[in-house]
């Protein structure tokens, strides 16, 4: 997991980036609603509250929060 932040003018960017094995795109909106989780085989057992915790943290700070799958990245090499 990276943890970067950077502060753009007046507003500060936080990005957490997991190294797993993604969100499927039809889930990306839901994963921030109270008691959603993902639908994973041999997965962790949760509430489905963390991600709902941190939306409302943030959004009281009048902040707010995404979340985006990275595309792969390929390196070629000669």
């Amino acid at each position: 997991m990276d943890i970067t932040a950077h502060l753009l003018e007046q507003t500060i960017e936080i990005k957490i980036v997991d190294r797993g094995s993604g969100i499927p795109s039809e889930d990306l909106e839901r994963v921030f609603d109270k008691f959603y989780r993902l639908q994973r085989p041999n997965s962790v057992a949760g509430t489905g509250l963390g991600l709902s915790i941190v939306k409302g943290i943030v959004e009281a700070h009048g902040g707010t929060v995404s979340a985006a799958n990275q595309p792969s990245v390929v390196r070629l090499s000669r």
